[in-house]
């Protein structure tokens, strides 16, 4: 058993991943795009563009900048204003210097591609030998297969009609330079939740050590001509939930309602059928419905060994109103005793999804503001110490936090009070106890939990996920109060972490491939 440290926050991991170097990610990277050049003319408007008034840059321009940004593919602006704002290192030059000279003494030229982005009325700028000349805003036709063709016959020069095309051409050149070995991964997700993923380098467009590719899925550009580029699509879909109704007697894909982008993300996925879905939408719903969960977790029975510690779902119920008469004596029957946790069904994807309450006495459950319907589930006593677990395929890490104090704790707490119901937000403002871990911190049985992680995904069938547990105070018993999909696993370290990540989406991949029917079967 791994020991732990007496802090607040200490991640930890049962498997040893091979990390990676900045050195070993340009290495992966030679044949491909070895560099961008972006000219002043696609990034600021001009007199003709249709911006607004205060617009700073050109449609299109802050998506690729933001992409680039943590790409791992050496970029350049040739402008200063816009270069602070993204980072982005600065040339000063005019027409007349030898662009692919002056850029040549900063970038490392290992062969590859570097590639010189300029708008249609700047396309006689000359951008140097070996260069691949992007012209942005050209009216000219182009094919639909026109950057196959591109990266096929070497040509020097290619127009797109939109910035935010660009990175998929560099998409099918590293793919060209990597050949068969090459998989890449369509990602979407919300902006905030991208970002926190793509600075910790989990996104780079450049190749990875064992192969992958990430191409940044645009609802802008026809989704159909994107996802023929790719191997797989990562997605966060419980980002894209606009309602989920508990009522509805239907089967749950069809409570659940999408925005319409990832319905059209749905429509195109179906339209392709060799293409891998990290994970299936289906998989993902029982992790949207804490009552399925509960339901789903019962099964760990089958993972506990005679005379050792059991790793158990909490006590739980689903009640429909919180007037019930006979409240109390279904409680009793469901083996909750006094306080409660009292959770909506719905476990994410809406804005009142965390709204939760501990319970002291049962008439507080009368006015009690908790969404409906709500499961209420055992407050296990648990030293205020959670373990984080986060599943990256097959390997498992894991953090160690404060958490709710025990349940006398927390009634002299607010034994003053009167003791009215605890509302809190599980996301903002959960009442976690003041002092520091306890002994207690260093008992959870890591194997035990390992065969329970095993367990999950192979039950929920999912590749990445997290899962909370606490270790009961007395009996020992190990207790999943928590099960989410696709977490950040931001507590483990990124030299560790992204390794996995990648490893994990790979196997995923090439395991989704070798099922697929061969055209002789």
């Amino acid at each position: 058993m791994l020991c732990c440290e007496q802090k607040a926050l200490h991640a930890h991991t049962f498997c040893t991943a091979k990390t990676h170097t900045h050195s070993e990610h340009r290495g992966r990277n030679m044949g491909g795009v070895r560099g961008i050049l972006l000219d002043s003319s696609v990034l600021l408007p001009s007199a003709g563009d249709d911006v607004s008034g205060d617009a700073v840059l050109r449609s299109g321009a802050d998506f690729l900048l933001r992409k680039l940004l943590y790409s791992k593919i050496p970029t350049e602006c040739l402008l200063q204003e816009t270069a602070k704002t993204y980072t982005c290192p600065i040339f000063y030059l005019s027409l007349q210097d030898d662009i692919s000279s002056e850029v040549s003494r900063v970038w490392e030229d290992n062969g590859g591609c570097f590639i010189h982005v300029v708008s249609s009325f700047r396309e006689d700028l000359y951008h140097g030998s070996g260069w691949l000349k992007v012209i942005v805003g050209s009216a000219e036709k182009r094919p639909s297969n026109d950057f196959e063709y591109v990266v096929a016959t070497g040509m020097s020069s290619i127009s797109i009609h939109k910035l935010e095309e660009l990175p998929l051409l560099i998409c099918n050149l590293n793919k060209k330079a990597m050949g068969k070995e090459a998989l890449t991964v369509g990602y979407v997700m919300k902006p905030s939740r991208e970002e926190d993923f793509a600075k910790r380098g989990a996104f780079p467009l450049c190749p990875t050590q064992n192969g992958l590719i990430f191409l940044p899925l645009n609802y802008g550009l026809p989704m159909s001509s994107q996802l023929k580029l790719v191997d797989a699509v990562l997605h966060k879909a419980t980002d894209e939930i606009l309602a989920i109704d508990m009522d509805s007697p239907s089967e749950f894909s069809d409570r659940v309602t999408f925005t319409t982008n990832l319905q059209e993300l749905q429509r195109n996925i179906k339209l392709q059928l060799d293409c891998c879905v990290i994970d299936p939408f289906n998989n993902i719903f029982p992790i949207l419905d804490r009552l399925k969960i509960q339901q789903i977790l019962i099964g760990l029975e089958t993972v506990n060994i005679q005379g050792r510690h059991k790793i158990r779902a909490p006590h739980f119920l689903k009640v429909d109103s919180f007037d019930e008469p006979n409240l109390d004596q279904r409680l009793a029957e469901a083996n909750l005793s006094l306080p409660n946790i009292v959770k909506p069904q719905v476990a994410c994807g809406v804005s009142d999804a965390h709204s939760m309450a501990i319970v002291f006495k049962v008439d507080h459950y009368k006015d009690l503001n908790v969404p409906l319907p709500a499961v209420v589930q055992e407050y296990v006593d648990h030293s205020a110490v959670l373990y984080k677990f986060y599943a990256l395929g097959g390997k498992i890490f894991y953090a160690i936090k404060k958490s709710i104090p025990n349940a006398d704790t927390l009634m002299n707490l607010f034994a003053e009070k009167g003791l009215k119901p605890l509302h809190f937000d599980s996301l903002k403002s959960l009442p976690v106890a003041k002092e520091g871990l306890s002994a207690n911190s260093c008992q959870v049985d890591l194997e035990l939990v390992n065969g329970a992680a095993d367990w999950l995904r192979r039950t929920l069938d999912l590749t990445i996920f997290g899962f909370d547990v606490v270790v009961q105070e007395g009996t020992g018993d190990h207790v999943i109060v928590d099960v989410n999909y696709l977490p950040s696993f931001k507590e483990v370290p990124d030299d560790v972490a992204i390794p996995a990540f990648w490893d994990a989406l790979k196997e995923k991949i090439v395991s989704g491939k070798s099922k697929q029917p061969t055209e002789t079967s």
